[in-house]
């Protein structure tokens, strides 16, 4: 979570403890969980009225669609598992002298 191991979490704790003390400590806690939740509350309500603000034609739009992998995935990937691509036939015997290989109408 948030690219912290165990050892640094353990450095915060200790750290978050000697700054604000054992008894200020739960208060701070739910004070940042406080805000946290605001931010969050915020965010999607900043998203909301973005969606609601561009009107019905982009009902189906999403934000993290402007993520330049996602949208590279989503409009040039997707489309090639549409289409009919199949290995060829491996034949590995070989034509005796002279013989022609067969027509192939799709190779000229």
């Amino acid at each position: 979570m948030f690219g912290v191991g165990f050892g640094e979490g353990a450095v915060l704790v200790v750290l978050a403890i000697i700054i604000f003390g054992p008894d200020q400590l739960p208060r701070v806690a739910a004070q940042a969980g406080r805000a946290l939740r605001q931010l969050r509350t915020m965010a999607n309500s900043a998203k909301q009225d973005l969606q609601e603000g561009l009107g019905p034609e982009f009902a189906d739009f999403d934000l993290a669609d402007l993520n330049p992998r996602r949208f590279v995935t989503k409009h040039l990937l997707d489309d090639l598992d549409d289409l009919d691509v199949r290995e060829p036939a491996r034949d590995d015997s070989v034509l005796p002298y002279g013989e022609r290989p067969p027509y192939d109408p799709e190779a000229t």
